[in-house]
């Protein structure tokens, strides 16, 4: 380069002039985990009865017992989420909530009802990458109006949901609704049952989810169907200083083999997965959907 640098560089090498003055070999370097906070979700209005299309689900102390799926990290301090009960992120979780009455979708949310929102809402994301990348010319390809609706980011599971008067669930909620107060496996019981849930799609071309409601086997003790292994589902956010990462409920029908790293199904329901959150358009996947919640008086 000739000449001096311009006022963008040289602002650019004063600041790291600065970060570069103290040696980092001055710096402690005991290792603590980041406090973690949870993003709250705001209430809705109060339904007095389930709207179509919506469960009901009644007011208990349910015992919240869950572990995270991370491939590494052992049951080291720092891994996974903290609730607001806990003072670090760890593993394995145990603790009695007080779940208010609410109200929560029987299904994922279709192709064809997330068509109506967008219409109706004029719903446009600032980050459109892979935004409904299945979708062909602003709409679901025929056959499709009753598939989970996928490659939709956490925004914008929470602006339908927003729209809907609605709001996505919080993971207790979601397991509540999943595994009732018998503490069970599986939102059908206690042993697994092939038949109440998709065929596992091994393939290195990722196909589209069964319609809902295809497997009445899987239903739980409260009716409510698609809640393993159908498509991931969006429920509670976390932050630290530095990260966000999303709880994801539930396990896919897509599994690919060939590698221990690719994202570990968690189809119990004692189990979540853990997604870190890079922007809209990374996050998205055909893998994953989500179902809202409601509050109720």
């Amino acid at each position: 380069m000739r000449g001096a640098p311009d006022a963008r560089l040289s602002a650019f090498l004063a600041t790291m002039r600065a970060m570069t003055a103290r040696p980092l070999t001055t710096y402690d370097d005991t290792w603590t985990p980041l406090p973690q906070t949870i993003v709250a979700i705001a209430p809705t209005r109060p339904y007095a009865a389930p709207p179509d299309g919506m469960v009901a689900i009644p007011a208990t102390r349910f015992d919240f017992k869950v572990r995270g799926m991370e491939v590494e990290g052992d049951t080291r301090v720092g891994v996974d989420v903290a609730y607001p009960w806990e003072p670090t992120a760890r593993r394995f979780h145990d603790h009695v909530i007080e779940v208010h009455a609410f109200l929560v979708d029987r299904t994922p949310v279709t192709n064809r009802q997330f068509k109506a929102f967008l219409e109706a809402a004029a719903y446009k994301p600032r980050d459109a990458a892979n935004f409904l990348k299945d979708w062909k010319d602003g709409a679901p390809p025929d056959g499709w109006a009753e598939r989970p609706a996928t490659w939709v980011s956490l925004e914008d599971a929470r602006a339908y949901c927003a729209w809907a008067g609605r709001r996505l669930p919080h993971e207790w909620e979601w397991q509540y609704a999943a595994q009732g107060m018998d503490g069970r496996a599986y939102p059908w019981g206690e042993a697994w049952r092939p038949d109440a849930v998709p065929a596992p799609d091994t393939g290195r071309a990722l196909a589209p989810p069964e319609p809902v409601g295809t497997r009445p086997a899987g239903a739980s003790p409260f009716g409510v169907l698609d809640l393993v292994g159908t498509v991931w589902q969006w429920t509670d956010e976390f932050q630290d200083a530095h990260t966000r990462a999303a709880v994801l409920r539930g396990g896919s029908f897509y599994q690919p083999r060939g590698s221990l790293w690719y994202f570990p199904q968690a189809y119990r329901n004692d189990e979540h997965g853990k997604l870190l959150l890079m922007a809209p358009g990374r996050d998205r996947s055909g893998a994953i959907g989500f179902r809202c919640a409601a509050d109720a008086p």
